[in-house]
């Protein structure tokens, strides 16, 4: 806690006289962020900094794996993502929902070789959502490296097939008042790639 404060009385000192007036503004008038980002909770991969976004720009979503579960029946079981999104898409209006993957995920390595076993209680049914992209890199490489890596990428793909179940999703991307978009950061070369309309991930 002592380095987290620490960095809190650096923000004060610098970044809240810098930014005093952005935040007045925001607490005044709320918040209306045009993009909602579904990203991986990995340390190394902060949406903010990827996208040099400021206070207010971005709603982000973290989870393991930057997983989207599909729409299911509402009922009284925790649904975290689903609710944040729904927030983002049907509260805030977001024009854009991007799903942001990355190299070295932890959840996409759980998914070809099962999630540790200090982490039982609860990572392994999250991790099932992701099963067809596990599947589909099994089909297509017998090399580790190469399968992770199609993990990460199918992830994506599948978050965002995911969210096309959302009734209310699906009905802003057929009358225009929604996109979704794909991207994947590449943490050891800090390379940002973009999926195409074709299905492929190419730099941005």
């Amino acid at each position: 806690m002592d380095k987290l404060l620490d960095g809190y009385h650096r923000f004060r000192a610098t970044g809240w006289p810098e930014r005093k007036a952005l935040f007045e503004r925001l607490a005044a008038l709320g918040q209306k962020p045009q993009t909602l980002v579904i990203a991986c909770s990995d340390s190394r991969v902060d949406p903010s900094m990827i996208f040099d976004a400021g206070p207010g720009e971005l709603f982000v979503v973290r989870n393991v794996a930057n997983l989207v579960p599909a729409y299911s029946t509402p009922d009284h079981q925790h649904h975290g993502t689903s609710a944040a999104i729904e927030f983002a898409v049907r509260v805030l209006e977001v024009r854009e929902i991007v799903v942001l993957g990355h190299a070295l995920c932890g959840g996409a390595g759980a998914l070809i070789d099962g999630a540790p076993p200090q982490a039982q209680d609860f990572l392994p049914d999250w991790i099932r959502i992701g099963a067809p992209a596990r599947d589909i890199a099994l089909n297509l490489s017998d090399d580790p490296a190469e399968r992770r890596t199609i993990v990460e990428y199918q992830c994506v793909k599948l978050s965002l097939r995911n969210l096309a179940t959302f009734p209310w999703v699906r009905e802003r991307l057929e009358d225009g008042r929604l996109a979704l978009q794909g991207a994947y950061f590449a943490v050891a070369t800090g390379v940002l790639e973009r999926l195409g309309p074709d299905g492929t991930f190419a730099p941005a």
